[in-house]
């Protein structure tokens, strides 16, 4: 179900066969993966209406208007032409195939279907090998390790999604980032005119070590009225993974110094969740003008830090 929708309330539906009722009748919790070789009595009845395949049977279960998988209540209208009950107020109260005039009624066979088979994970080409009972299934998508990353590079809206070596890939040659093989870095961070800070992120560095990546952020921001300064480590990986490891950050001048130390967020934590939640070394302008210089008309910031594993 998409982020946002409802769930329509139905009362007193009258129960529907949708067509077909020995197929609702002969359901028996059924397993369909990759590797199944047996079909049950009702395959036939899923083929006479199109279906030969795995593919065919997510286009079943499929909204033709939101396009999402459909869960009970599953709505028909009087040709048989299936809605998930969320979509029913989008359309008017009318079928998006046939325009009848959609009612309450279920399609009780369809549900069934929804109900009882399992179905492998959709990221299975990436690696997920969990077989899930339709309605489990989706529920598992939203939180699998193995679905996607989101692009982290914060300074546009980025739509690109892939696994981490894709993600490093697409950093480097199309948000033109450096890469950094390494442990420890050492960073200079120069603005002309610190009195103009935006939300926006200055820089972002990627870091390889111990066969992982890490995304340094370094970000001038408002917080309230005050401008800030703030320097945050993600791991390009899972959140499980992500706390096998910990970060130090330093910066400093005319004698004195800031230290923070923690545990990097995976990328699965979107770049402004971190940075809202303070979860990173933050230096007010004030104090960076001091460590910059006695003129405070220039910001010169040294940024260092390590990165290591967590025993």
């Amino acid at each position: 179900m998409a982020p946002g929708s409802s769930i329509v309330s139905v009362t007193e539906v009258p129960e529907s066969d949708c067509g077909d009722r020995g197929l609702s009748e002969s359901l028996s919790s059924t397993r369909l993966d990759g590797d199944s070789t047996s079909k049950p009595s009702w395959a036939a009845s899923l083929v006479n209406v199109g279906l030969s395949s795995l593919t065919g049977l997510n286009d079943l279960l499929e909204c033709p208007v939101c396009t999402n998988s459909m869960r009970p209540p599953i709505l028909q209208c009087p040709n048989g032409h299936t809605i998930c009950s969320s979509c029913k107020h989008r359309v008017d109260n009318h079928c998006p195939t046939c325009r009848q005039e959609l009612g309450n009624i279920r399609c009780l066979a369809l549900e069934k279907v929804a109900e009882s088979i399992q179905l492998p994970c959709k990221y299975q080409s990436l690696g997920c090998t969990e077989i899930h009972p339709y309605q489990n299934k989706l529920k598992h998508e939203e939180i699998c390790r193995f679905r996607p990353y989101s692009c982290p590079y914060a300074g546009s809206e980025c739509l690109i999604a892939g696994d981490v070596p894709m993600l490093v890939s697409h950093l480097i040659n199309d948000h033109k980032v450096d890469l950094h093989e390494g442990c420890t870095f050492n960073h200079r961070y120069v603005k002309s005119n610190p009195y103009e800070v935006e939300n926006a992120t200055w820089m972002l560095t990627v870091f390889k070590c111990f066969g992982q990546h890490f995304c340094l952020h370094f970000e001038a921001f408002l917080l309230g009225m005050s401008p800030v300064y703030m320097a945050f480590l993600r791991f390009m990986g899972e959140e499980s993974e992500a706390r096998g490891f910990c970060y130090s950050l330093e910066v400093g001048g005319n004698g004195r110094k800031l230290t923070w130390q923690g545990t990097p967020r995976s990328i699965r934590d979107g770049h402004k969740k971190v940075r809202d939640s303070f979860d990173g070394l933050i230096i007010h302008r004030n104090m960076a003008l001091f460590f910059s210089s006695g003129t405070r008309q220039e910001l010169k910031l040294r940024v260092t830090g390590r990165i290591w594993k967590e025993q």
